[in-house]
């Protein structure tokens, strides 16, 4: 898992319940996932397929932050809509999960200010 000098976790393992089969038939369920950024979400959102079908956002939102998927060699929006719908809603949950902040990260800091 990717820590930068800030401390700040930056990717999540994660194992999928059933897992990506590969077109060569192989099996992939460990895989990771980065931290969001802004530009993740806001650039799904220019992308024709999802002003033709917004339920496709999640698809090339998952596409950008999952950055390991067993030995798949690129993530991308054909690995993502091959997924199982179990796989799929695990990692919708598991990126909400990652990119929430938790509750001692809304806590005050030793200043007063918004914890870190």
């Amino acid at each position: 898992m990717a820590r930068p000098r800030s401390g700040l976790q930056t990717e999540f393992d994660f194992v999928l319940p059933r897992g990506f089969v590969a077109p060569d038939g192989s099996l992939h369920r460990k895989g990771r996932m980065r931290l969001a950024t802004a530009m993740d979400e806001i650039a799904p959102l220019r992308d024709p397929r999802v002003k033709a079908n917004q339920a496709y956002l999640v698809i090339i939102l998952l596409a950008r932050v999952i950055t390991q998927l067993g030995d798949v060699e690129v993530i991308d929006t054909g690995v993502v809509e091959n997924l199982f719908s179990a796989d799929l809603a695990f990692l919708q949950e598991f990126y909400r999960k990652i990119n929430e902040l938790s509750p001692d990260e809304f806590g005050e800091g030793e200043d007063g200010s918004p914890g870190e």
